[in-house]
C-alpha cells in the first residue's frame, strides 16, 4: 500500500506490514509503528477537527503529548476515549476515530457561526453576559451545558481492567532520551537501583527525530547499546509507554503505563493501563523541552505546525508534511528541520525574523545546500480554508513593532513555526521546585529545588547533544552518590560528539499583522481554547494581571494540553500589555497530572466491590438464609428487618419491636467499633478524647461517653468499658470506627507523643451477639454458668467474663434499646455457634432477631440518639440534653468552645420529641419545622427533624427534632409543611417510653 506524503525510504517504522484504519468514517492505510497522527498525514489528512470556542479547523500541530488541536474519539462503545491525542495514539489493525466538537460533520460545522460572531464572545464574555431577562438563564444554561465539552465520554461500564504497582529505587529517571539515557547508564554503573521511563514506545526521545551521530555511529545505534546494556542489568527497570504525571511530597511519583493501548487484541490477561507509584531516593528529571509557537495572523489553519514536530514525522515516521513548506522562525533549530525536508526532495523556504542569522551551524548548512532564505522577515499572515495555502511575508522593523516593506504571497502547503524551546519544567514544578527566568534565551529553567531532585539536558535548558550526553551522565552520578553509590575506578566519560555552533534567537511574541490586532486576522495564543493576543490584551486593560486571573479569563492554559505550548507566550503578552517584565508577571501552578489519566489508572483494581469492600460479620450467612433485608451501614451489611411471608417492611419491623419489648430479641451487633486501649496512660487519653471523667472508673464497669471536636461539636459516642487498671475496651459507632481511631493516633502522634498508650483496631477480632428483652437474664442464664447474673452482682453497666454456650466470652451489660440487655463478645470464629445456641435455647421464649430498623425504632422510644443522624456537625451536647455527660471539673477536647458565645447563646437547636396529631403520620426524615406553614416561601425555618418511625408499642408515631430553643417550647403545636399536606405535631421529652428506666433491670 502506498500513501500520498510517504517517503520511499527511511524512518522507524515497518514498511512491511500495512495497517488499515478508519477516521471519520473514511478507511486508510498506514504502517506498524506510526501513530494515528503520522498516518494520517502520509494520507494528506491536515484538517482533523475543530476549535473548541470559534469551531475553526484545526490540523496536526505537534509530534508529541503537548499536542493541543488533534483530539480524537478514539475506539467504540464503552471503550471509546475522548479527547485523545492522535500524536500519542499508536495505530493497529482496525482502529477507528473520530474528529470531535463538530455537527453534523467536520467539514460542514454549523458551530462556526461562533467564529462569525467572535467579536460578540471575547474573553470572559460569559462574565458579562446572559443577565437579561432574568427569567431566561434556565435558557441559557441549556445551551451553555451543550456546548460545553468537546468529545463524548462512554456511557457504559468500562469492560477493561487496570493495575496498579508500587516500587522503590535509588534513582528514578523520567525520560529516556539521550540526557535521560545518559544518567540512567551512569547511575546503573554504581549498582545503585535504577527505574528509567520514557511515555513513548522506545527510548531515544529527541534523537528519534534526527540525524544525528554519536561517536561517528548514528545515534540512535548508541542508544540501542544503551538500552541493551540496561535491560541486562538486574538493577535496572526500563519502562516505555510510561508517563509521569504527578509528583509529590517526599520524591513519591506517579506514572501510566500503557500497557495494552497499542494493541488491536489485549490478552485478557494483562491490565489497560499500570499505575506505577514510585518512591525514589533521588530523581533525574529529563523530559526534554516543547517547542514554542509563533503568535501571527490565522497561525491556526491546518498544515501550520511545529518545525521539530514535522522533522519528527520525517525522520521517525517517514511523512513528508507538505511538498511546498515555509519555515517561519527566530532560532537556529528550524534550519535543522529545513535541511532534513529539502534532502527528502521538499521545496522550502525559510523565513527568519534575525537579521543577520548566518553565523551559526545549522544557518550555514542550509544556505549551503541552497535553500531560500528571507532574513529580517516574518510569516504575518496566512491564507486558506481546510489547509494552508499561501503564508504572507513581509520585512519586519527593527524593533519588529511594524511592517517595514512590501507583503509577499508565498504559495506553501505547510508552515512550520518555530518560536523557540520551552524546558519541560513541569515535574520540577510539582515537586514544589522555583523557576528562574533566563532572559537572553528567554525560558524558564529549573531553579531553587524541594526535593531530592535535579534536572539535566533540554529539561535543564541545555539544549545540544553535547550537553544533553554530559550533564546527564554528571546528573546519573551525582543522584547515585546522593542515594549511597559511588562509581568505583574512574570516572566514565560521555560519548563523542560534533559539537554544533548556534546563534542566539530573537524573541518576537506576536508578530505584527496587516491589520490591527484582533479586529479581522486572530493571532493564537492557546490554541486549543481559542485564546488570542487580543483576549490577553484586554484582560491586562480589564485589570487581570495576575497570571493565575489571566489564566481563568482568558481560559489561556485550561485545556487538555494544560498550556504547553502556550503558557510562555502568554506570560510574554501580558507582560509587554501591562508594562512589566516577564520574571514580573511570573508563572502559572503547574498541578498533576502532567498528562490527561483514565479514571480506570486511578482506580486500578479497586472497582466494583474492591473499591469499597463489603465487610460481612461471621452470621452473615445465616441472616441470609433467615431472609433478612439488608442495609449498608458504612461497608458493613447489617440485617435491616427479617420479614416473614407476606409480611412487608412496616409489619416485619413491627413484629420484631413488640418481641423485644414483650419477651426477648437477638441482634447481631459485630459492627459495632472496638478499639482496645491500653497502657499507663490510658485514662488520660480517655480524659482528653471523651467530655466526662474516667479516673474513678473500676475494673469490671462501662461508662458512657461523647466524643466532640476541638469545635465542640459532636462527633461519636459509645460505651468504653475499663477491664482492668490501664486496660480499656472503646466501643464506637460502626461508621465511625475507622475515623476515630485515626483521629486518637493523630492527637497521640501529633501532640501527645509522650502519652503511653497503645490503640489497637479488635472490631473484627469479635463477633457480638446483643439478647434483650424481659427473658434475656433467663436465656443466658441457660447458657452460661460461671457469671452471678443477679441485678446486685452484675448491675447495668458492668462487664464480666466467663463462658457463655462453652465459648470464653466477655459479656457487657448495656442497652441501646432500654430493655435488660446483654451484648455477648466472642472470638470471631465462634459467632456463629454462638449465635445458634443463643437460637436453640430461645425458642421457648419466643426469641425473635431483628434488625437495625427495629432498633432504631427502639432506641428512639428511649430518645437514644444516633450520631450522624440526630446530629450533623453543629450539634453540642448541651443540645442534645447531655449536659450531664460533660465534666466541669476537667479539661477535654473541645470543651473551650463550648464556652464560645456562639455555642452558649440562646436560642440554639436542640433536641425534642415531635407526636404528629394523626397517629398514622410518619414525617420524612429531614422535614422543615415552622411555626406556621404558609402558602409560599420563605418561611422562617424552627428546625428539622431527625428520626422518625411508627412505635408499634405505642400505637403513634414518634420522630425525634432539632428544634430551636427547643426544650423551652415543649407542649407547643407547630407545623411540618410537606409536598401534599401540611403535618401538625407537639414538641414532647424525646423519651417516649420507660421514661424512669424501670425496664432496664427486666
Amino acid at each position: 500500500m502506498t500513501t500520498a506524503f510517504r517517503t520511499a525510504k527511511g524512518g522507524r517504522i515497518d514498511r512491511s506490514q500495512s495497517i488499515g484504519f478508519r477516521f471519520d468514517g473514511q478507511n486508510y492505510w498506514g504502517n506498524a509503528g506510526d501513530t494515528l497522527a503520522s498516518a494520517l498525514l502520509a494520507n494528506g489528512v491536515h484538517f482533523v477537527g475543530r476549535s473548541f470556542k470559534y469551531h475553526r479547523p484545526r490540523g496536526i500541530m505537534t509530534a508529541g503529548s503537548e499536542e493541543p488541536n488533534a483530539l480524537v474519539q478514539f475506539g467504540l462503545g464503552d471503550r471509546t476515549e475522548p479527547n485523545a491525542r492522535a500524536t500519542v495514539v499508536e495505530l493497529h489493525e482496525g482502529l477507528v476515530a473520530a474528529s470531535q466538537n463538530a455537527w453534523p460533520t467536520l467539514g460542514s460545522d454549523v458551530g462556526v457561526v461562533n467564529s462569525w460572531a467572535s467579536r460578540l464572545i471575547p474573553a470572559g464574555f460569559y462574565y458579562k453576559t446572559f443577565m437579561w431577562p432574568r427569567f431566561g438563564w434556565k435558557f441559557y444554561e441549556r445551551a451553555i451545558r451543550h456546548a460545553a465539552g468537546l468529545g463524548r465520554a462512554p456511557e457504559g461500564k468500562d469492560p477493561d481492567h487496570y493495575d496498579k504497582m508500587h516500587a522503590h529505587c535509588d534513582v528514578l529517571v523520567v525520560g529516556g532520551g539521550p540526557a535521560g539515557l545518559s544518567a540512567a547508564r551512569a547511575a546503573a554503573m554504581t549498582g545503585a537501583r535504577v527505574i528509567v521511563m520514557d511515555e513513548g514506545p522506545e527510548f531515544g526521545g529527541s534523537l528519534l527525530s534526527e540525524t544525528a551521530e554519536i561517536a561517528g555511529r548514528p545515534a540512535m545505534d548508541w542508544v540501542a547499546g544503551v538500552v541493551d546494556e540496561l535491560a541486562e542489568r538486574s538493577n535496572v527497570r526500563l519502562l516505555t509507554r510510561t508517563s509521569a504525571v504527578g509528583y509529590y511530597d517526599h520524591n513519591f511519583l506517579v506514572a501510566v503505563e500503557r500497557v495494552t493501548d497499542h494493541l488491536a487484541a489485549p490478552p485478557e490477561h494483562l491490565p489497560r493501563q499500570r499505575l506505577w507509584k514510585v518512591r525514589a531516593k533521588q530523581v533525574v528529571l529529563a523530559q526534554g523541552a516543547i517547542e514554542r509557537p509563533l503568535v501571527f495572523a490565522d497561525n491556526d489553519r491546518p498544515g501550520i505546525m511545529m518545525a521539530g514536530a514535522a522533522r519528527s514525522y520525517l525522520n521517525r515516521y517517514g511523512v513528508k508534511v507538505g511538498n511546498r513548506v515555509v519555515v517561519a522562525t527566530n532560532n537556529d533549530s528550524a534550519y535543522a528541520a529545513a535541511a532534513d525536508l529539502h534532502d527528502a526532495g521538499v521545496a522550502v523556504t525559510i523565513v527568519d525574523i534575525r537579521d543577520e542569522p548566518t553565523g551559526g551551524d545549522l544557518p550555514l548548512a542550509a544556505f549551503g545546500k541552497g535553500i531560500d532564505v528571507l532574513s529580517g522577515h516574518a510569516v504575518i499572515g496566512s491564507d486558506g480554508g481546510r489547509r494552508v495555502e499561501a503564508a504572507y511575508v513581509a520585512q519586519i522593523s527593527p524593533s519588529a513593532k511594524r511592517i517595514a516593506g512590501s507583503i509577499q504571497r508565498f504559495e506553501c502547503d505547510a508552515i512550520l513555526m518555530s518560536g523557540g524551546w520551552n524546558p519541560s519544567v513541569h515535574l520540577f514544578s510539582q515537586s514544589g521546585g522555583k523557576l528562574a527566568y533566563d532572559r537572553e534565551r528567554t525560558i524558564f529553567i529549573p531553579g531553587e529545588t524541594r526535593q531530592q531532585a535535579r534536572s539535566t539536558g533540554a529539561a535543564a535548558g541545555d539544549f545540544s547533544l553535547v550537553d544533553a550526553l554530559t550533564d546527564g551522565l554528571a546528573a546519573g552520578l551525582e543522584a547515585a552518590a546522593d542515594a549511597g553509590h559511588r562509581k568505583r575506578g574512574g570516572r566514565p566519560q560521555a560519548p563523542a560528539v560534533a559539537p554544533v555552533i548556534t546563534v542566539p534567537l530573537e524573541p518576537l511574541w506576536s508578530v505584527p499583522g496587516r491589520d490591527p490586532r484582533g479586529r479581522t486576522n486572530k493571532h493564537f495564543v492557546d490554541f486549543q481554547n481559542d485564546v488570542t493576543a487580543a483576549d490577553v490584551a484586554l484582560a491586562a486593560r480589564e485589570g487581570y494581571l495576575s497570571v493565575e486571573h489571566l489564566k481563568r479569563y482568558t481560559t489561556t492554559g485550561m485545556g487538555t494540553d494544560q498550556g504547553k505550548s502556550s503558557n510562555v507566550n502568554a506570560l510574554a503578552l501580558m507582560a509587554a500589555a501591562s508594562g512589566r517584565d516577564i520574571p514580573e508577571v511570573g508563572t502559572t501552578t503547574f498541578r498533576p497530572p502532567f498528562v490527561p489519566v483514565s479514571f480506570g489508572a486511578l482506580a486500578g483494581r479497586n472497582v466494583d466491590h474492591l473499591a469499597d469492600p463489603v465487610r460481612k460479620t461471621p452470621m452473615h450467612r445465616w441472616h441470609e438464609t433467615a431472609g433478612a433485608v439488608f442495609e449498608d451501614v458504612g461497608q458493613w451489611k447489617r440485617p435491616f428487618y427479617y420479614p416473614q411471608r407476606g409480611e412487608g417492611k412496616q409489619a416485619a419491623v413491627n413484629r420484631e419491636v413488640r418481641a423485644v419489648r414483650n419477651s426477648l430479641g437477638i441482634l447481631d451487633a459485630s459492627t459495632l467499633g472496638k478499639i482496645d486501649i491500653r497502657g499507663p496512660d490510658a485514662r488520660k487519653l480517655l480524659n482528653w478524647v471523651y467530655t466526662n471523667a474516667w479516673n474513678k472508673l473500676e475494673a469490671g464497669r462501662c461508662r458512657y461517653g461523647l466524643m466532640c471536636h476541638e469545635d465542640g461539636m459532636v462527633f461519636d459516642d459509645g460505651v468504653t468499658a475499663c477491664l482492668d487498671e490501664n486496660h480499656f475496651l472503646m466501643h464506637t459507632t460502626t461508621g465511625n470506627a475507622a475515623s476515630v481511631l485515626g483521629w486518637i493516633e493523630e492527637w497521640l502522634q501529633t501532640e501527645w507523643p509522650n502519652l503511653k498508650v497503645w490503640c489497637t483496631s479488635v472490631t473484627e477480632q469479635f463477633a457480638t451477639v446483643t439478647i434483650c428483652g424481659p427473658n434475656a437474664r433467663r436465656l443466658l442464664g441457660e447458657l452460661c454458668g460461671d457469671i452471678d447474673l443477679s441485678s446486685e452482682a452484675f448491675p447495668f453497666m458492668s462487664v464480666r467474663e466467663g463462658h457463655v454456650a462453652g465459648l470464653r466470652a466477655r459479656v457487657f451489660r448495656v442497652s441501646f434499646t432500654g430493655e435488660l440487655s446483654y451484648e455477648i463478645n466472642v472470638s470471631a470464629d465462634c459467632g456463629l455457634a454462638l449465635w445458634n445456641a443463643c437460637m436453640m435455647a430461645g425458642e421457648k421464649f419466643g426469641i425473635t432477631p431483628f434488625g437495625t430498623e427495629a432498633m432504631h425504632v427502639l432506641r428512639a422510644e428511649k430518645g437514644y440518639i444516633i450520631v450522624g443522624q440526630d446530629t450533623d456537625g453543629t450539634v453540642t451536647p448541651i443540645d442534645l440534653g447531655m449536659g450531664w455527660a460533660v465534666s466541669a471539673t476537667k479539661d477535654f477536647l473541645g470543651k473551650r468552645s463550648l464556652a464560645r458565645a456562639a455555642t452558649a447563646a440562646p436560642g440554639r437547636k436542640e433536641l425534642v420529641g415531635l407526636m404528629t396529631e394523626t397517629p398514622t403520620d410518619v414525617l420524612p426524615e429531614g422535614a422543615q419545622i415552622v411555626e406556621k406553614a404558609l402558602e409560599s416561601a420563605p418561611m422562617p425555618m424552627l428546625g428539622h427533624v431527625t428520626s422518625s418511625y411508627y412505635s408499634p408499642n405505642l400505637g403513634h408515631s414518634i420522630a425525634l427534632a432539632l428544634v430551636r430553643d427547643g426544650r423551652n417550647r415543649i407542649g407547643e403545636t407547630l407545623e411540618v409543611p410537606l409536598p401534599e399536606r401540611t403535618c401538625r405535631v407537639r414538641l414532647t421529652d424525646p423519651v417516649f417510653f420507660d421514661k424512669e428506666g424501670a425496664r432496664l433491670d427486666g
